[in-house]
């Protein structure tokens, strides 16, 4: 299955949609962390739901990471930097490659949800090399662990009910077949 441009164009779109939402999302966090300092991770999902929910609504190899990628490209055009960049592109990957992991042909929950602890995990690994993660054992596991729960729920519960809600309409019919027959109809 390949990107058709329409795919990408509309990846690309959910990916400003999300940056634009990330950035509101990123004044809230703000305004939370002083009143939770701790318990803020909980909302830390928002920055990992692109990539699931772009795989979720168009569901073919790619979309995970170029999501990301745009929706980082966004905010970091908008002044966060190029950092923020790299950290699209990461846990864009780490999603895509989970997602590569059940050859992109599960579109539960739990593969949304998997796909967002990966993201989550891949975001770990560049907070270590920047220091971020220079933590004690317990505030590290804390920490990491309020954001895996909220991965879990941003990308896979939220998302997945998003798009529930999507199919519900139709809307999804316009760039995405829904059966199998459908499917076999694009190749004639």
């Amino acid at each position: 299955m390949k990107l058709k441009f329409s795919d990408i164009l509309i990846t690309v779109m959910i990916g400003i949609v999300f940056g634009i939402i990330m950035k509101f999302w990123d004044d809230l966090y703000t305004v939370v962390k002083p009143l939770f300092p701790v318990a803020r991770q909980l909302i830390y999902g928002m920055w990992f739901m692109v990539a699931p929910f772009a795989f979720l609504l168009i569901r073919k190899p790619g979309v995970a990471l170029l999501s990301s990628v745009a929706a980082a490209g966004l905010s970091a055009f908008i002044g966060h930097g190029i950092e923020v960049l790299i950290y699209g592109f990461v846990q864009g990957l780490g999603a895509e490659l989970l997602f590569a992991g059940f050859r992109y042909k599960k579109f539960g929950i739990v593969v949304a949800g998997l796909a967002g602890i990966a993201s989550c995990f891949a975001g770990f690994f560049l907070d270590w090399f920047y220091g971020y993660a220079n933590l004690e054992a317990w505030a590290l596991f804390t920490k990491y662990g309020l954001r895996v729960i909220s991965a879990f729920l941003f990308t896979g519960v939220f998302a997945y009910y998003i798009v529930r809600a999507l199919e519900g309409t139709g809307v999804t019919n316009l760039i995405r077949p829904v059966s199998k027959e459908e499917y076999s109809l694009l190749d004639k």
